[in-house]
């Protein structure tokens, strides 16, 4: 009987090392997988979390727990995915501009390159709105206001580097503007603020302000979006009101560095199957949050326009 080849045999040895991988992907999981969330309970990322790991589990049979790790501006539930072992055990709904912006403005312990980017998942565009009796209608009413008062106009946003503060600091570029931000912990407190009177204005994501400022005072000037929203096709675009703005907040599912490419498969596929069920879709209509599935490479293509852009707007003016 001839002796096997160098090749017979190397093909050999590569089949012995990809069992074990192939026998884990195809056993995996096999217990609870953590879905960190960087910001309380309730907002965006939260409910765009809870929605799709009850979808996953029927997929993958295994619970997906949703662990909300709130502040510094997200920072520390993105450090609590960074610093996770990468078994496929631990992910995050982390989102865009703060996975870019945080390294800009700041140094903390993890860059781009700390994590696995596995996909996009939802985008929820910007917007600005105002008391319903502040006689404010449009974008160039709300421009002329605040010109009229430079850096008083009072604005309530989010974190800094947060799309809400950052969407001011874009409309003030594009309409030589200035408002006043006035950062609150989370959304809830901003739709309070401006039902009280105590900002003039308030940004947020579509999305979440459709959810959180149901029944109180609120009228959206415009959305920064290519297009309207199917969620509110009456509120026109500050683009089609002439001022060039697009800003969002992309919700992305991540992982840490050095994730086994065979899991990361099969956590991708089992995204696209939820992403491709009509009751997901539905209860995602339901809950506000404008789907925008975007496959690995999509996905750190869009992170890689997104430092560009914020770096350039870094360079131009600050945020902090």
């Amino acid at each position: 009987m001839p002796a096997p080849t160098r090749r017979a045999l190397l093909g050999t040895a590569l089949a012995g090392l990809a069992a074990p991988r192939l026998a884990r992907a195809a056993s995996y999981p096999d217990h609870a997988v953590t879905l960190v969330v960087p910001f309380g309970p309730g907002g965006g990322n939260d409910i765009t979390a809870r929605t799709l790991g009850q979808f996953l589990e029927r997929v993958l049979g295994q619970p997906f727990v949703v662990q909300n790790r709130p502040g510094a501006g997200g920072e520390i539930g993105i450090n609590a995915v960074a610093d996770a072992k990468p078994d496929g055990y631990t992910f995050g709904i982390l989102n865009t501009p703060g996975l870019v912006t945080i390294p800009i403005e700041r140094s903390p312990r993890w860059s781009m390159g700390s994590f696995t980017f596995v996909a996009g998942l939802v985008d929820d565009p910007a917007v600005i709105a105002v008391h319903p009796e502040s006689g404010i209608r449009t974008a160039a009413e709300l421009v002329a206001a605040a010109k009229q008062d430079p850096g008083s106009f009072t604005i309530a946003t989010q974190a800094l580097g947060s799309t809400s503060f950052l969407s001011v600091r874009m409309l003030e570029m594009v309409a030589g503007a200035r408002f006043e931000p006035v950062i609150y912990p989370a959304l809830p407190q901003g739709v309070m603020a401006l039902g009280q009177r105590e900002v003039r204005a308030a940004a947020a994501n579509l999305g979440e302000g459709l959810t959180m400022s149901e029944g109180k005072p609120w009228h959206m000037v415009g959305v920064m979006a290519e297009e309207r929203s199917a969620f509110a096709p009456a509120v026109p675009t500050f683009r089609e009101q002439g001022f060039d703005l697009t800003i969002g907040s992309l919700r992305g599912f991540v992982g840490p560095k050095g994730i086994p490419p065979e899991i990361v498969a099969r956590i991708a596929a089992a995204i696209d199957a939820v992403a491709a069920d009509p009751e997901y879709i539905a209860l995602c209509q339901r809950t506000q949050q404008p789907l925008r599935v975007l496959r690995q490479d999509a996905y750190n293509g869009y992170l890689r326009d997104a430092d560009t852009k914020f770096r350039a707007l870094w360079s131009a003016r600050p945020w902090l």
